[in-house]
């Protein structure tokens, strides 16, 4: 080969280069100043969902939110409603769930964190247990399953970019809920191991550094006449002043091996129910303000607690809210026998206590979903409801109800995608218009999701370049 040759494929090598070099440096400029309606590319399996909650925290101008990432880790960003700036995602934790490659079902998906911030301005996060292991102990108020319940709390003041990790309560939780009251004490509530365990609450008086011990509110108990225990799944939240409420359902947990049912165990629930806690009395009530002995049994929360009685459809994820005079209304997913395959057609119903009787809403207008709800008055009533149109499109909207929930109408769209597989959760603490909920989209093909920040106006945007966090090497992910 002549050295003019070689001299020219030099050259042309040289000049393809540098052709390369000037689109990639061309591309990076436009994915830089492109914005994009996700805030994150690595939410994880189900990053968010109803029950463990709140994901996210409005606080002095800022929204910080929670999410489950890479790994089932806990992962935290934050959001600047003045300055629009956007922060994170930072890793807050490392999770026990989510490392095994060899666990059957890849995804165990019950460590997602709740998120909380104390009178002293620290971030706190509960995560990582599916009722923890017997390495971690022995477990004095139900069964094991995987994982360990763990808190950690911000290095400093509203900053998300260092965490620690505090050993100050029991491994053996799942499904965190924690809430603040107004006067600075800080509320754990969790089910204290895998299904056949006590529902308990640990209370903070120092902002979170540390806990008294569990106490049990909802009992888990061995049947005499059938193959299994009682077993439950609130949904815990503030009510007005000192109170705070509970919307519960029933798990009738068989045993593997069972003459009832030769599925075994399955995720069989039933019926709806409600009762309050005066954290100022520390006594439990219903809701005609009769005292209630604890821990629940299933006998006197069916004598003294029950909305409805569903005893052959299922139930799913019960959720409540109380209007300014304090009368509560509740939300239930109740479909047909669903197997165990957790999938089949649930539909959202609505009860409302008048005073002298549960009533349910003529609510067949509102759509198959999960969502979260907000009484504003006695007569307007907000659901914020995930579901999918009849042309197959994803939706999260409003549907407001201005007769006290008797009916609803679709009033406001967050979000469409065609086909979309969304999860979503609760309610934010204290929302800013602009950042009521948070949303994660599957990608196609992967266990991952884009996460969503949205509000009235929609999703909030982020850089492009910032929100493909799992493509950037510089990324907060370590």
């Amino acid at each position: 080969m002549s050295k003019k040759l070689i001299f020219s494929l030099v050259c042309l090598c040289v000049l393809i280069c540098s052709c390369n070099s000037k689109k990639k440096a061309a591309l990076t400029e436009v994915n830089k100043g492109t914005q994009v309606d996700y805030f994150a590319d690595n939410g994880y399996g189900n990053a968010v969902a109803i029950v463990q909650h709140p994901s996210g925290v409005y606080h002095k101008g800022i929204t910080y939110v929670a999410y489950q990432g890479p790994l089932e880790d806990p992962y935290v960003v934050s959001y600047n409603h003045n300055t629009k700036e956007w922060k994170g995602p930072f890793k807050a934790g490392v999770s026990e769930l989510g490392k095994d490659p060899n666990r059957k079902k890849k995804i165990d998906n019950h460590g997602k964190p709740a998120i909380l911030i104390d009178e002293e301005d620290y971030i706190h996060i509960a995560f990582g247990g599916h009722g923890g292991m017997p390495k971690h102990g022995k477990n004095r108020l139900g069964n094991y399953h995987g994982g360990k319940n763990q808190h950690a709390i911000s290095k400093k003041p509203l900053d998300i970019s260092s965490w620690e990790t505090l050993d100050n309560i029991p491994p053996f939780g799942t499904y965190n809920q924690f809430i603040k009251m107004d006067n600075g004490d800080l509320y754990l509530f969790y089910r204290h191991g895998a299904h056949r365990s006590d529902w308990v609450y640990q209370k903070s008086t120092d902002n979170g550094v540390t806990f008294a011990e569990p106490v049990s509110f909802l009992k888990h108990k061995r049947l005499q006449h059938i193959e299994a225990e009682d077993s439950w799944y609130p949904w815990v939240s503030r009510g007005n002043g000192d109170d705070i409420i509970v919307a519960f359902d029933y798990h009738i947990c068989r045993d593997n091996k069972n003459a009832q049912d030769k599925r075994g165990h399955i995720p069989e629930r039933h019926h709806l129910y409600y009762m309050v806690f005066n954290t100022k009395t520390g006594q439990w009530k219903n809701v005609k303000n009769e005292l209630l002995d604890m821990p629940l049994t299933k006998e006197m929360a069916d004598e003294k607690t029950l909305v409805k009685e569903i005893p052959h459809d299922w139930t799913f994820q019960g959720i409540a809210d109380v209007d300014p005079d304090g009368k509560p209304q509740v939300c239930v997913l109740v479909g047909p026998d669903i197997g165990a395959k957790r999938s089949g057609p649930k539909r959202l119903q609505h009860f409302r206590w008048n005073g002298q009787a549960w009533l349910q809403s003529k609510n067949a207008n509102l759509p198959r979903g999960n969502g979260d709800l907000e009484v504003k008055s006695a007569t307007e009533v907000s659901i914020y409801l995930e579901s999918e149109t009849n042309n197959e499109v994803g939706e999260i909207a409003k549907w407001d109800s201005f007769d006290g929930g008797d009916t609803f109408k679709k009033n406001k769209i967050f979000l469409q995608r065609k086909n979309a597989g969304f999860v979503i959760s609760a309610l934010i603490d204290n929302p800013h218009p602009d950042a009521r909920i948070i949303v994660g989209e599957k990608e196609d093909g992967t266990d991952f999701r884009k996460m969503y920040l949205l509000g009235d106006n929609g999703p909030i945007k982020r850089d492009g370049k910032e929100a493909s966090v799992l493509n950037d090497k510089n990324n907060k992910l370590n």
